[in-house]
């Protein structure tokens, strides 16, 4: 099979494989890309989920592109506003000649003979295009798109009405005057219910325990203020650094101090609720950020209880049956509609067999380097964004350290750079500190964490920006070679875990 040149290979058209093609256009305007997408449009989050009320949990204006600052007046954006500004994105860059839908990445094999990646994608058709690619930019996300996490519950046959998960949202369901039962406590649930009860009889939050859910304003009065005195994108780096050091000094606070932090989001929650409500729903057992913070925007949340159109429950699913839900305390919550808000499925490197030199390359077996390469794979990156702010921060950062390596490769004349194991053993540890369920459950299938730099992730911006754009490319640790020139380390890794 005849195969297509091209210096990089970006997987992925949302925020993360964007802001790859987009830094290559700006800052390597000579390297050749392709973006391969397997869905039929661009945006990918902000394409597949189509559930009521979709919006952002992190503000624009650091969720968005460092490159093409956020102008819309609303910091907390809806996911139509979100797909536009990533295909408007697109646009800016000319990245959209480069752009191949309804490509779906099976497989990638490294040959160190070659210096390239061997990348094969399926068309909707079923047939295959192979690409040669000098880099590997892994933008696809951390979930699975073709399934999310369903458990099965008891009796769920026996239920008259119909059960639908969020993922996969019926384009004509029609839940007006509907008693609508949500199953869950996650951002997804929180952002469901003030929609649906709009127009729903009454929406019920079933939670198995409770999280952590503050209100605020969907708009930044002060980020807006800005951008009528600033040039745009002036004002964009000013709201995205104020926002960034302000979040990261909250959430520090909130780590190092939870006796104190966690009381002052449980008070939160109490005003924000009607008088005499059960605070119990609203008073988690973890401690503010072992999981994320669920916002309500303008208290949309709490505004739907006000209004009698929305409870919360917090109890266990016995099993299903014709009329609902019985529970464990035997309790029976009747439903029309039954939403399971139950989580992602956590699907590492969007499911692509990955090979190096004809062994299979197993993601779990690896370390992270610099929270953006991974242990004896050359020339790949693969975006896992950050979990305690927004996401597309690590992004941008994964693709400026991208271009940086690439740079170094053409300074050098070189052809491959890999973070070399250089020891026989590591001492390893689980690269995520959140317990939330989607995590947890993925623990197993995901890559590691060393316990020193660069082998460490960090979720803290600043951080990181020191770590991926001030460092030097060659610290001895990311090996730059010739193709054909040996790159392994003398002895196989030995992970010795430090748990």
């Amino acid at each position: 099979m005849d195969e297509i040149g091209v210096d990089v290979v970006v997987v992925g058209a949302g925020l993360s494989g964007v802001s790859g093609a987009a830094w290559l256009a700006k800052k390597a305007p000579r390297k050749s890309y392709v973006v391969l997408e397997g869905r039929d449009d661009v945006g990918g989050t902000w394409d597949l989920f189509r559930y009521p009320g979709i919006r952002s949990d992190s503000d624009m204006h650091t969720l968005g592109f460092s490159l093409h600052p956020w102008r819309d007046k609303d910091a907390i954006a809806a996911g139509g506003k979100i797909k536009d500004y990533i295909a408007a994105t697109i646009d800016r860059f000319g990245i959209r000649p480069h752009l191949r839908l309804g490509h779906r990445v099976i497989s990638a094999d490294w040959s160190s003979d070659r210096a390239r990646w061997r990348v094969c994608a399926e068309r909707k058709d079923g047939t295959r295009v192979v690409f040669a690619a000098r880099y590997l930019y892994m933008g696809s996300g951390y979930y699975d798109y073709d399934k999310g996490h369903a458990p099965v519950f008891e009796g769920q046959e026996d239920f008259a009405g119909q059960v639908v998960h969020p993922q996969f949202w019926p384009e004509r369901l029609d839940y007006t005057g509907k008693n609508v039962l949500v199953i869950g406590s996650g951002a997804t649930a929180v952002t469901l219910i003030p929609t649906m009860a709009q127009t729903a009889a009454h929406v019920t939050m079933l939670q198995r325990s409770p999280s952590y859910i503050v209100a605020r304003p969907g708009r930044d009065k002060h980020a807006n203020r800005l951008k009528t005195l600033l040039p745009h994108n002036l004002a964009g780096i000013a709201v995205r650094w104020k926002n960034v050091l302000m979040s990261r000094k909250m959430r520090q606070r909130m780590m190092q101090d939870p006796s104190k932090a966690r009381p002052m989001l449980i008070g939160m929650a109490k005003m924000s609720l009607p008088k005499g409500y059960d605070i119990s729903h609203f008073t988690p057992k973890h401690q503010p950020w072992e999981q994320r913070i669920c916002l309500a925007p303008d208290g949309d949340f709490y505004k739907a209880i006000h209004r009698g159109k929305a409870s919360v429950v917090t109890d266990t699913v016995d099993r299903f049956v014709p009329e609902g839900v019985k529970l464990a305390s035997g309790r029976v919550l009747e439903a029309d509609i039954i939403v399971t808000a139950t989580g992602l499925k956590l699907l590492r490197g969007g499911g692509v067999a990955l090979s190096v030199d004809g062994e299979p390359a197993n993601l779990k077996d690896t370390v992270i380097y610099k929270g953006a390469m991974y242990s004896n794979i050359p020339n790949f990156s693969l975006v896992f964004g950050y979990t305690g702010s927004s996401w597309t921060l690590k992004a941008d950062l994964a693709a400026r350290y991208m271009v940086r390596v690439l740079k170094e490769l053409d300074r050098r004349g070189a052809d491959i750079a890999v973070p070399a194991a250089h020891v026989a053993s590591m001492k390893t540890t689980w690269m995520q500190t959140f317990t939330s369920g989607y995590v947890v459950r993925a623990r197993d299938d995901m890559p590691r964490q060393g316990i020193e730099h660069p082998w460490q992730v960090h979720q803290d911006y600043v951080t990181d920006r020191r770590i991926m754009l001030k460092e030097p490319i060659a610290d001895g640790v990311l090996r730059l070679v010739k193709a054909g020139q040996p790159w392994r380390t003398a002895a196989p890794m030995a992970f010795e875990a430090a748990e």
